[in-house]
């Protein structure tokens, strides 16, 4: 059976490790999961991620990272736009997340970016999820 939303089990995957408290998580690649992962680790919920080349479609190690409790930095993440509802929005209604302490990711004629970056750039798109 394949896959009908490669990037909710991507998220779901991230979620679920770091409930078990893993120390990195493996995920099938493709180019939205490696702009996701960059997201990520640029907002500051995730070490590193690093693309492992193989004979079939790549996989992304995502090293996840804790505070000084052992609790995971991501405390939520959310899909939002789905394959059976695709939810776009314009540059003047970009959704906050938590009042700015989340990212909403949203995906723009210029690439994957954040909430900020899409409202900075004065474009809007699909938003993809949102992670808090």
């Amino acid at each position: 059976m394949g896959l009908t939303d490669p990037l909710a089990d991507m998220l779901t995957r991230i979620r679920n490790a770091g409930a078990a408290r893993f120390d990195k998580v493996d995920i099938p690649s493709s180019q939205i999961k490696i702009s996701l992962a960059r997201i990520l680790k640029e907002e500051g919920y995730i070490k590193n991620f690093k693309i492992i080349k193989d004979k079939k479609q790549g996989l992304l190690r995502v090293y996840l990272k804790y505070d000084e409790t052992n609790k995971p930095l991501i405390n939520g993440l959310k899909r939002v736009s789905k394959p059976s509802r695709r939810v776009y929005t314009s540059k003047d209604d970009i959704p906050h997340v938590l009042g700015g302490l989340g990212v909403a990711v949203v995906s723009t004629s210029k690439g994957v970016l954040t909430d900020r970056e899409a409202r900075r750039h004065g474009i809007g798109g699909e938003v993809l999820c949102t992670i808090w």
